[in-house]
C-alpha cells in the first residue's frame, strides 16, 4: 500500500507557518494579560515586532561598540553596517514570525529596501548623527534615534511592506 501526500504545502513551509502562528498565539496572550486596559489597545503585532526589533537593535548596538568603538571605524561607516546588519535580520525575523507573510518576495524586499532607506537618511544618519555631532554619547545617540525609528518602522512594515498578512 502505498500512502500518497495530498498536502500540497511543502513541509518546511507548512513548519514555518506553524512557528508563525506560535509566536503570534504568544504575543496575542500576553496582550490579553496587559493591564490597564493596554490589551484594547496594543496590537499582538506590535508586541511581537518590539521584541524582535528589541533583539535586532540589540545586535545593531552590539556591532556599532565593534565596529566604532573597538575597530574606530568612522561613525557613517560603523552605523551603516551595523545598521543593514540588524535590518536583515529584522526583515526575516517579522516576515515569518510576526507579520506571517507569504506576500512576494521581491515586492515585499523592494518596499522594504526604500522604507529603511528613509528610515535611515531620516533618523540614523539625520538624527543620530546629529545629536552624536553635538556631543551625545554615541551609543545614547543611537538609542534615541532608535525610538523614532521604532514608531516609524512598525508603522511601515504593517501597513506597507507586510500588507498581506494575516490580521488577528
Amino acid at each position: 500500500m502505498v500512502l500518497q501526500n495530498t498536502d500540497t504545502t511543502p513541509s518546511h513551509i507548512a513548519a514555518a507557518t506553524r512557528r508563525g502562528q506560535r509566536y503570534h498565539a504568544l504575543m496575542a496572550a500576553i496582550v490579553r494579560r496587559m493591564p490597564f486596559g493596554l490589551s484594547r489597545i496594543v496590537a499582538p503585532s506590535f508586541l511581537g515586532f518590539a521584541i524582535i526589533n528589541g533583539f535586532t537593535f540589540s545586535v545593531d548596538l552590539g556591532l556599532l561598540a565593534l565596529c566604532h568603538g573597538v575597530l574606530k571605524w568612522t561613525y557613517p561607516a560603523a552605523v551603516t553596517v551595523s545598521y543593514l546588519t540588524a535590518f536583515a535580520l529584522s526583515f526575516v525575523l517579522n516576515r515569518a514570525f510576526n507579520f506571517r507573510s507569504h506576500g512576494d518576495l521581491g515586492q515585499q524586499g523592494t518596499r522594504y529596501v526604500v522604507v529603511i532607506g528613509i528610515n535611515y537618511a531620516a533618523f540614523v544618519l539625520g538624527v543620530g548623527s546629529g545629536l552624536a555631532a553635538a556631543g551625545v554619547e554615541y551609543q545614547l545617540a543611537r538609542f534615541l534615534s532608535g525610538l523614532c525609528e521604532g514608531a516609524y518602522m512598525y508603522s511601515m512594515m504593517r501597513w506597507v511592506v507586510f500588507r498581506d498578512a494575516p490580521r488577528g
